[in-house]
C-alpha cells in the first residue's frame, strides 16, 4: 500500500460532524486545538487527518475513531457505483477502485456526481411520465423531494441535537404525575385553550389529525391506536410551541428545493414528537439495559414497534451513543415508504431490493419477528430484525407494511438478537450485484456482458462475464 493510500482524508466526515454539533469552523478548530485555517484544509481534503486530530475527536466529542476512520460513506459509494454502472457512462470504464478513490480524495466532487446522476435519472423518469400523460395515461409522480429529504436526514445521521434539547426542556415542563397522553392534553388546554376530540372517519374525511384554530379543537381519528393518538398530540404541540427550532433545523440543510424543505420541516416535527414520547437519555439507558430488545422498549414507553425502530436510528448523542441502526419500511407492492441508512447500510436508489433479504416473508406471518444475518458482496455483514405491522383503514381493511431495523454484526454483543451461524448473501439490488450464481436474480448487473449458451442453464437465469 502506498503512502498516499495510507493517509486518511476525511473532510466530508469532519464537516458533517461539525454541522451536527452546530459549530462554526473557528469553534470546532478551538475544540480540536488546531487553527481555523488548518481545519479548513482538513475539511477540503487538502491535508490528511492526523492521529492527534483523531485522538482529540475521541476525547472531546466521544467519536468512535474506528468508525470515523473507516471507509467512505456507504450510501455515497453505493450511489457512485450506481452512476458508474449506468450505460451512459459505460465508455468511462470506471471500476470499484476508481469509485473508492474519488469518494476518499474528493468527497464533494463525488457527491456532485452522485446527485447529477440522480437528477439525470429523475429527468428521464419525468420525460417518460410526461409522455404517458400526453397519451392520457396516468404516470407516477417524481419523488425527487422525498430523496432530497432522505439525503438531508442521512447527512445529519438522523440526529438533531437542538430538537432533542428543546424536547427535553418541553418534557420537563409537563405534569410528571400524569401519563404522557393526559399531560399533553392538559398542556394543549392550558397553553392554547384547545380540547382534544375523537371522531370517526366520516367526520374526519380520511384525515388522522386536524387542528381547528377557530373552534380551538384538535380532532383525532378514532382509527388511531393509543400510541398514534399520543404521537399526533405531540406533533400538534411541537408545531405550536417548538416551531422556531424546527424552522431553524429545516433551513440548516443546504441545497433543498422548496418542496423538499417543507417536507423536511414536517419530518422534523415527527422526529420531535418521538423525542417527547421517548426522551433521549431515558430511552438510551433503557435500550442499553434491555440490549435493544424492541418489544421491551415498546412496552416500557407504550409506543409501537415502528416508533421504537425509528427512535433507534437517532441515538448519536456524543457521550451516549447507541448501536448505529438502519431502518427500512416497505409496503406489499415493494415500495420503500421510509428509509434511514444512518451511515450503516446503503440503499439502491432504484431497481428494487434483494429477494434474498427476507423482508417479504414477514407478510405471511404478521407480528412475528424475523432475525436474519446478511452479507453484502463486499463481505460486510449485518443483522436484520423485521416484522410486519398493520394500521387500520377507513374501509375496514388494514394496510400491511414490513419494517426492518439492523446493525453491523460487530454490534452483536450489545443486542439481544442473534442471526445464527448462517449469513445470507445479498446485494443492494440486482443491477448492482455481481453474484453470478444467484437463483432469484431478476436482472443482470449493469456493465456486464450477457453470455448465452443454448446447452447450459445454471442456477441463475442470467450468465454474464467479468
Amino acid at each position: 500500500m502506498s503512502a498516499s493510500q495510507e493517509k486518511l482524508f476525511a473532510g466530508a466526515r469532519l464537516r458533517r460532524l461539525r454541522k451536527e454539533l452546530g459549530q462554526t469552523q473557528a469553534q470546532f478548530a478551538e475544540s480540536l486545538s488546531v487553527s481555523p485555517s488548518y481545519l479548513n484544509l482538513l475539511e477540503r481534503n487538502q491535508r490528511p487527518v492526523t492521529a492527534r486530530v483523531l485522538l482529540s475527536l475521541a476525547d472531546v466529542f466521544d467519536v468512535d475513531v474506528r468508525a470515523f476512520a473507516a471507509e467512505s460513506d456507504r450510501q455515497l459509494l453505493a450511489d457512485l457505483k450506481e452512476a458508474a454502472a449506468d450505460p451512459v457512462l459505460k465508455s468511462a470504464d470506471l471500476d470499484a477502485r476508481d469509485v473508492q478513490e474519488l469518494a476518499d480524495a474528493h468527497p464533494r466532487a463525488a457527491e456532485a456526481l452522485a446527485k447529477l446522476h440522480q437528477a439525470y435519472r429523475e429527468s428521464n423518469a419525468a420525460a417518460a411520465d410526461l409522455a404517458l400523460r400526453a397519451t392520457g395515461e396516468e404516470g407516477a409522480s417524481i419523488l425527487s423531494p422525498l430523496e432530497e429529504v432522505r439525503d438531508a436526514l442521512d447527512d445529519a445521521s438522523n440526529y438533531f441535537p437542538a430538537i432533542e434539547d428543546a424536547c427535553d426542556r418541553f418534557r420537563a415542563g409537563l405534569d410528571e404525575t400524569a401519563d404522557l397522553g393526559a399531560a399533553l392534553t392538559a398542556r394543549l388546554k392550558s397553553s392554547h385553550g384547545a380540547a382534544v376530540r375523537l371522531y370517526d372517519d366520516a367526520v374526519m374525511g380520511g384525515a388522522l389529525r386536524r387542528f381547528d384554530f377557530h373552534a380551538r379543537k384538535l380532532l383525532l381519528s378514532d382509527l388511531l391506536e393509543p400510541s398514534g393518538r399520543v404521537f399526533h398530540l405531540a406533533v400538534t404541540l411541537v408545531n405550536l410551541e417548538l416551531g422556531d427550532v424546527l424552522d431553524q433545523e429545516a433551513h440548516r440543510a443546504s441545497g433543498l428545493s422548496d418542496d423538499a424543505r417543507a417536507m423536511l420541516r414536517s419530518t422534523l416535527a415527527s422526529y420531535a414528537a418521538a423525542a417527547l414520547m421517548m426522551p433521549y437519555q431515558t430511552f438510551f439507558e433503557a435500550a442499553e439495559r434491555s440490549r435493544y430488545d424492541i418489544d421491551a422498549l415498546r412496552r416500557r414507553f407504550e409506543v409501537s414497534f415502528e416508533q421504537v425502530c425509528h427512535r433507534l436510528t437517532t441515538l448519536h448523542r456524543p457521550g451516549a451513543r447507541g448501536v448505529p441502526f438502519f431502518m427500512i419500511r416497505i409496503d406489499q407492492a415493494g415500495n420503500v415508504t421510509k428509509r434511514f441508512g444512518g451511515g450503516v447500510l446503503a440503499f439502491a436508489r432504484s431497481g428494487g431490493g434483494c429477494a434474498r433479504w427476507r423482508l417479504y416473508d414477514v407478510f405471511r406471518t404478521p407480528e412475528h419477528l424475523l432475525v436474519q444475518g446478511l452479507e453484502l458482496t463486499d463481505g460486510s455483514r449485518f443483522i436484520s430484525i423485521s416484522r410486519a405491522v398493520t394500521r387500520p383503514l377507513a374501509d375496514g381493511g388494514a394496510a400491511l407494511n414490513a419494517v426492518a431495523v439492523g446493525c453491523e454484526v460487530s454490534a452483536q454483543d450489545r443486542i439481544i438478537y442473534t442471526p445464527g451461524e448462517r449469513f445470507t448473501p445479498i446485494g443492494l439490488s440486482c443491477r448492482l450485484c455481481d453474484r453470478n450464481d444467484c437463483a432469484v436474480r431478476a436482472f443482470p448487473p449493469m456493465q456486464r456482458a450477457l453470455r448465452a449458451d443454448p446447452h447450459l442453464r445454471g442456477a441463475a437465469p442470467f450468465s454474464f462475464g467479468e
